[in-house]
């Protein structure tokens, strides 16, 4: 038993942090500190609003947020985070999503290692999983985590496919995209593959019939497992606010400077910490590496070398997001091909963090055969054993995981909780930032609208997010959404027209951008709080009352007390507070 457990240290290590992680979720709950930016504040609460309004199968239907939006805007149901939410509590669903993403993560990178590598795959076994749990434990985007770990996965089928192609291969294939998510991944994955086929078909003199067939049966099932998405895109002409966004248009220096940056620290969806040791490893050995092919002049190996492949896809992408941001680039892709007006194209950068992974686990692997570094090259000729070579690749490894599981980040919810729950029981020191339960504070709603006799009357926010609202089946003009019409945005734009007047910054944010419907402060740069303390200079509200009545609004709630509401013709229902939720709700009511 001892021997076994010694020779799976790294599965025992992988089942601690579960267990550990499972016990720290289960016994602090809704108390866990969970990202908000772009989480709590966006497709959580979505998830909640339709299982409140039963709206996940539903055809023709719109749902409460927005004035009223097509449900067909909002997540696929034939969506494997979206069946968790539908399922489960929604706490239960974020938390599972989370385990789920490492789960897969491990399997696809496990099942691609065995293709690649064959038998000899058992060699590696530990650097497989250790790589595969670092790549899962990364701290992304949480509601794309999933379509981000399994990325593997569809590499692993095509490769497959491409070798010994079955009926069996192109129905997972088909149903792939039940994990991924076509406008962040899917368009890329079809683009790479199209790329692929072509670059294949050269080198092989010869078309690769099951990689053509491939291409259609994978864009095929993301035109069925996500049909609500291109249904809208495809055979709705309404203009959306994708139209008019306007995006930077920066200098030749900038350019440089942000394809050096995203290289160097990815962007925030993607922030896959690779700075701190993967990168400086994986640079130390490519100049390693072609130092080795210039010195015994062997230029064939520099360009055929899987290594530097991986290095140039890593260039590549960030270049293509760089440029992204060079006006006149981007309007010459966008008059060659319309469709790809407004769409970020540069998302091929959220491919980067499993390719900087998969370079540093070639490194290890490599390592591992005493082939990585010169000094290890000596070290096999003085047969000093490989396992202190294997040793060293897995103490690398570990450190990988170390730094992404201890690295405060904006997504990374296990260290937050664990950080901020040790501060309070230890020192007594309670966080400014709230808790998933405190940010919802579903009690305290719940006697707003049970006092109130509410019953589906439009509301904003102000203060607070609207996804609380939303999340707690209120009915909201106010919202977040990136694909919505443009005629709304401006009958909006009416409401808080005398806020945007007032700051410069605000109206260039909701003009140029739109996504966040809220309701603005005339004077901060934001109101719109997620911690327990309010921060406010004004406590006015510029706002176009009657606008907002002629939409069908009837209540805001409010995390501050209105000096003006007499003004603005709105009557204070009531302030309501309960010891369990940090908010202070002003309800007032037009």
């Amino acid at each position: 038993m001892i021997k076994r457990v010694f020779k799976y240290w790294y599965l025992v290590l992988i089942g601690s942090f579960f267990i550990v992680s499972l016990v720290v979720y289960a016994c602090f709950g809704e108390e866990s500190y969970i990202a908000v930016h772009d989480n709590l504040d966006l497709f959580v609460a979505q998830f909640q609003m339709m299982k409140n309004t039963e709206s996940f199968f539903a055809h023709g239907v719109e749902v409460p947020f927005l004035g009223g939006i097509s449900r067909d805007n909002l997540p696929s149901e034939f969506s494997l985070y979206t069946v968790l939410f539908m399922c489960l509590p929604s706490f239960a669903a974020y938390i599972t999503g989370y385990f789920l993403k490492i789960s897969i993560a491990m399997v696809s990178v496990w099942l691609l290692a065995e293709d690649w590598y064959g038998e000899k795959r058992k060699e590696y076994r530990s650097l497989v999983a250790l790589l595969g749990f670092a790549y899962g434990a990364l701290n992304m985007f949480p509601a794309f985590g999933i379509p981000f770990a399994s990325i593997p996965l569809v590499i692993y089928l095509l490769r497959r496919i491409y070798k010994k192609p079955s009926v069996w291969l192109y129905i997972a294939l088909f149903c792939y995209p039940f994990l991924s998510y076509f406008s962040y991944f899917g368009f890329f994955i079809l683009a790479y593959l199209t790329i692929a086929v072509i670059w294949l078909a050269v080198r092989d003199k010869r078309l690769s019939k099951s990689l053509f067939l491939a291409l259609f049966v994978l864009g095929a099932g993301y035109v069925a497992f996500e049909y609500r998405l291109f249904g809208v895109m495809l055979f709705n002409d309404t203009e959306t606010i994708r139209a008019t966004m306007t995006e930077a248009d920066l200098t030749a220096g900038e350019v440089v400077r942000q394809i050096g940056d995203v290289w160097k620290n990815g962007v925030f969806h993607a922030e896959s910490v690779h700075g701190k040791l993967v990168l400086p490893v994986c640079i130390l050995y490519f100049i390693y590496l072609n130092g080795k092919y210039m010195k015994d002049k062997n230029w064939k190996g520099i360009f055929c070398d899987s290594y530097n492949l991986l290095m140039l896809v890593i260039l590549f992408n960030s270049v293509i997001y760089g440029v992204y941001y060079w006006g006149s680039f981007r309007r010459l892709v966008e008059t060659l091909l319309p469709p790809l007006k407004g769409f970020q194209f540069n998302r091929t950068v959220f491919f980067s963090p499993f390719l900087w992974y998969a370079s540093f686990f070639v490194v290890l692997q490599r390592l591992s055969d005493c082939q990585g570094l010169p000094v290890l090259g000596k070290i096999k000729k003085k047969n000093v054993p490989k396992r202190l070579a294997a040793g060293l690749a897995n103490g690398l490894a570990l450190a990988a995981i170390a730094i992404i599981l201890l690295t405060p980040g904006r997504y990374n919810d296990w260290y937050t909780t664990c950080k901020n729950k040790s501060l309070e029981l230890l020192k007594g020191k309670v966080a400014d930032d709230m808790s998933y339960g405190e940010f919802y504070s579903t009690e305290l709603f719940e006697e707003i609208k049970a006092d109130i006799g509410y019953d589906g009357e439009w509301a904003v926010a102000y203060g607070i997010h609207p996804a609380v609202l939303e999340y707690n089946d209120i009915a909201t003009l106010d919202g977040y959404l990136g694909f919505y019409s443009q005629q709304y945005k401006e009958e909006f734009r009416k409401v808080i027209a005398p806020a945007l007047e007032r700051v410069e910054a605000s109206r260039i944010y909701y003009d140029g951008w739109g996504a966040r419907v809220y309701v603005y402060s005339g004077t901060d740069a934001s109101v719109v709080s997620a911690t327990k303390t309010m921060y406010v200079t004004d406590y006015d509200l510029y706002m176009d009352t009657e606008a907002f009545e002629e939409l069908g609004g009837k209540y805001i709630f409010s995390r501050i007390g209105l000096e003006n509401a007499t003004e603005l013709g709105l009557t204070l229902v009531k302030v309501y507070e309960q010891e369990k939720s940090p908010y202070v709700i002003y309800l007032y009511e037009k």
